[in-house]
C-alpha cells in the first residue's frame, strides 16, 4: 500500500488531536480567571516544573509504582480517609450469590459481567481485552441497542438482551452469550519508509441463550477506563465545558467538539454527561451506580430493578440479596473512593525528549482536544475545590470518523463521535496494569496504534504525524509516556 492508501485507511490521532495556534491562544487566555469558577486552557507559560508535574494540583500523589493509580488524595481529613477505606473495601470485594450468610454483600447478578468493580478497573487502572493468551480478562463488555430511544433519549436497550451483553450468570441462570472477536490486518507506512500494522476487530454476539439477535442490533464494545482522577474532572464547572465547545466553534477550524446532555438518575434531570466513552455518564454517582446494575447486578437506589427483560424468566424468578442490594451508604461509600482516587505525578518534566514531544504535541494541534489545563470549581470534598489540574481532555464529543465509528447513538452522541479520553497517567499504564492496550476497545496495542487509529476531526494531525521523521516520532511517545 503506498502511502496515500495507508492515510485512507488509518486516519486519526489520540481523540482529536486536531486545532490550530489561534484556538489554543483562546483558550490558554482563559487560564488566569480569578474567579475560581473553572478556568479551561492550555498549560500556562509561567508554570513551573513542579506546577506541571503536579497533574491533579492538590489531588496529586508522587507514586510512580504498580500502585500508583490506587492512592488517595492528599488532605482528606481523618473521617474522608476512613470513607475512603471502607469504599476500597467495597470497591475490590467479590460479591456472591444470594441468599448467603454474608449478607452485606450478596446479590450478585442473576445476570452479570465480573463479580467486583475491579475485576474490570484492576489496581483502579485500564482493563484490555481478552485474548488468546489471556481468555479470562474482564475488562471488555459489548453494548446493545436497537433503533429509537428510550424515554430519556438515550438508546433504546435490546428488548430480549437489555442495554448490556452479560455473559456470566448465577447458577440456574444461563449467560446471555459470549463475545465473539476477529479481527483483520490494517497496513501502512509513515512517509519514511517505515511500515506498520493496525489490527482491526470486528465484535459478536456467540452462543445467544434468549434468541438470535436480529441483524439491526447495535453492538458497541466498550472497554474500562481508569478511574482515578474522576472527582476532578466532576468538579470542572459545566461553564468551562460549554466555553471550550464554543471557542472551537468560533475558530472554524475543523474542530466541532459539543457536550452530551444525558439523563441523571441521581437528579432526575438532563445533565451534562462528563464520564464513560460517549460521555453518557453526568456523575460518579451515576457512573457507579450503573455500573453495580450492569456489570455486577446489583441493585441501588438509583436502579432499584434488577436488569432482567421479559424475555428471561429464570432472572426474573431468582433471589436477590435484599431491596436494594447495595446499600446507600455503600454505595456512597464507593462514590467517595473514586471520587477522591488521586492522580499520580508527571514524570520527566523539562526533559529534553519531553519538551520536543510536548512542542510538536501542540504543533500537530494535539492540544485542542486534548486541552491540557483546566481549573476546578467548588467541589463538597476540599482538595478537589478551585485546582488547576493537567487531565489533557475537553470532556467533549469529537467526530473520530469511520475507522473508530461504532454506529450506535447515545444520547447526543452519534455513531462516530467519542468522548476526549484524558491523558494523565497514561504512560503508567504498563506499570500498573501489564499492558499498552488503549481506545475504547482496547485496540490500539500502543500510542504509536492509538494515534494511528482517529479520524475525522483529526486527520490534519494524523497526516502531521506520518510525515514526522523517526526521532520526533519518539519524542511524541515520550512526552505521552510522561503523562
Amino acid at each position: 500500500m503506498d502511502r496515500t492508501g495507508a492515510r485512507e485507511v488509518t486516519v486519526g490521532v489520540l481523540a482529536a488531536l486536531v486545532t490550530v495556534t489561534a484556538l489554543t491562544l483562546a483558550i490558554s487566555a482563559c487560564t488566569d480567571d480569578p474567579s475560581g469558577e473553572g478556568a479551561a486552557g492550555t498549560a500556562a507559560p509561567t508554570a513551573t516544573p513542579a506546577e506541571l508535574a503536579a497533574s491533579g494540583g492538590a489531588a496529586t500523589v508522587d507514586n510512580s509504582g504498580a500502585q500508583a493509580f490506587a492512592q488517595p488524595a492528599n488532605g482528606l481529613d481523618a473521617d474522608e480517609q476512613r470513607a475512603f477505606v471502607v469504599g476500597n473495601n467495597f470497591f475490590n470485594d467479590n460479591w456472591v450469590t444470594a441468599p448467603a450468610s454474608t449478607t452485606a454483600r450478596d446479590g450478585l447478578g442473576p445476570l452479570f459481567n465480573a463479580q467486583s468493580c475491579s475485576s474490570c478497573h484492576f489496581k483502579d487502572g485500564r482493563a484490555q481485552p481478552p485474548s488468546v493468551e489471556s481468555p479470562e480478562e474482564r475488562g471488555l463488555l459489548l453494548r446493545l441497542s436497537v433503533a429509537g430511544t428510550d424515554e430519556h433519549g438515550g438508546p433504546a436497550p435490546h428488548p430480549a438482551y437489555g442495554g448490556q451483553l452479560q455473559d456470566r450468570a448465577i447458577n440456574g441462570v444461563a449467560p446471555e452469550g459470549t463475545i465473539a472477536i476477529s479481527s483483520s490486518e490494517v497496513r501502512g507506512a509513515f512517509d519514511d519508509g517505515t511500515p506498520y500494522t493496525l489490527s482491526a476487530p470486528e465484535y459478536a454476539v456467540a452462543d445467544a441463550a434468549y434468541g438470535a439477535l436480529s441483524a439491526d442490533t447495535m453492538i458497541s464494545p466498550r472497554i474500562a477506563p481508569p478511574v482515578f482522577g474522576v472527582g476532578l474532572l466532576e468538579a470542572v464547572p459545566e461553564r468551562t465545558v460549554r466555553e471550550l465547545a464554543d471557542a472551537q466553534a468560533r475558530a472554524g477550524e475543523g474542530i466541532s467538539g459539543r457536550p452530551n446532555l444525558v439523563w441523571s438518575p441521581a437528579t432526575e434531570s438532563m445533565e451534562l454527561g462528563r464520564f464513560g466513552w460517549k460521555a453518557n455518564q453526568a456523575s460518579v454517582e451515576d457512573q457507579t451506580a450503573g455500573a453495580f446494575l450492569g456489570d455486577v447486578g446489583i441493585t441501588s437506589r438509583l436502579h432499584p430493578d434488577q436488569d432482567c427483560t421479559f424475555a428471561q424468566l429464570d432472572c426474573r424468578a431468582a433471589p436477590g440479596g435484599g431491596e436494594p442490594e447495595v446499600t446507600d451508604e455503600k454505595l456512597d461509600r464507593v462514590v467517595f473512593y473514586t471520587r477522591t482516587l488521586a492522580v499520580p505525578t508527571r514524570r520527566d518534566v523539562g526533559g529534553t525528549a519531553t519538551d520536543r514531544g510536548e512542542a510538536l504535541f501542540g504543533e500537530l494541534g494535539c492540544s485542542a482536544c486534548h486541552v491540557a489545563e483546566l481549573r476546578t470549581g467548588d467541589s463538597d470534598v476540599e482538595v478537589l475545590s478551585n485546582q488547576t489540574i493537567r487531565p489533557y481532555t475537553d470532556l467533549l464529543l469529537h467526530d473520530m470518523g469511520p475507522a473508530l465509528a461504532d454506529g450506535r447513538p447515545d444520547g447526543d452522541a452519534g455513531g462516530t463521535e467519542w468522548r476526549t479520553a484524558p491523558l494523565w497517567g497514561i504512560g503508567l499504564t504498563d506499570e500498573v496494569n501489564g499492558h499498552t492496550r488503549f481506545l475504547h476497545d482496547g485496540r490500539a496495542r500502543n500510542l504509536t496504534e492509538a494515534i494511528l487509529w482517529h479520524g475525522g476531526e483529526a486527520q490534519g494531525s494524523v497526516d502531521g504525524f506520518l510525515a514526522l521523521p523517526r526521532e520526533e516520532r519518539d519524542d511524541l511517545i515520550a512526552f505521552l509516556d510522561s503523562l
